[in-house]
């Protein structure tokens, strides 16, 4: 049986850290193929902070080129409106059910939030969540319906990357050239 993990977010922008993210829950868990699911609007986020989806979700194509298990799904762009994790996990495992175990990969700063997403429970029934820790969280052991990836301390956030662009300030070796390059042609984050 394959497995496959989805790695949702709004990747705005996509960086280093999401990367080694994806490759140590890769390695850990042997996954078959990682799936990278940019969102159109997340429920907790606003819409004038984010870039364009389909610029994002361009990011993202450029950065996993090269890479055979990563792959990336426009399901929440061409769905629009909120992006509710039920629904990806849903359209995903009605695709895989019978041949794939799903995986679903958070920072550890997601996972004091789960009890708060929409209909969790029903989530938990079709994924087990791989859990990277995140600097200045409490590292938990593995337990119920998660397990644990455990990476080198990186504590990069796109929040941090779009801060240091508006203030014209380098964001090399933070993200992957080609994002960098991409964002400088659409005029990104200024």
């Amino acid at each position: 049986m394959k497995r496959i993990a989805l790695f949702g977010g709004t990747f705005n922008p996509i960086h280093i850290g999401h990367l080694v993210m994806a490759q140590m829950a890769q390695e850990k868990f042997d996954l078959d193929k990682i799936i990278f699911v940019p969102s159109y609007l997340p429920p907790h986020k606003q819409a004038h902070s984010l870039a364009a989806a389909k610029h994002r979700y361009r990011m993202v194509e450029r950065c996993i080129q090269g890479h055979p298990q990563f792959g990336v799904s426009d399901y929440e762009i061409k769905k629009k409106g909120k992006s509710f994790t039920i629904d990806t996990v849903q359209h995903i495992f009605s695709r895989y059910q019978k041949e794939a175990k799903l995986f679903f990969i958070i920072g550890e700063d997601s996972l004091r939030q789960l009890p708060q997403w929409h209909k969790i429970q029903d989530i938990l029934k079709m994924v087990t969540f791989l859990v990277v820790n995140r600097p200045g969280y409490q590292h938990r052991r593995d337990g119920g319906k998660y397990r644990t990836v455990t990476m080198p301390g990186m504590d990069i956030s796109s929040s941090y990357l779009r801060g240091r662009v508006k203030a014209g300030k380098s964001i090399k070796y933070l993200v992957p050239e080609e994002v960098i390059r991409y964002i400088e042609k659409h005029q990104l984050y200024q």
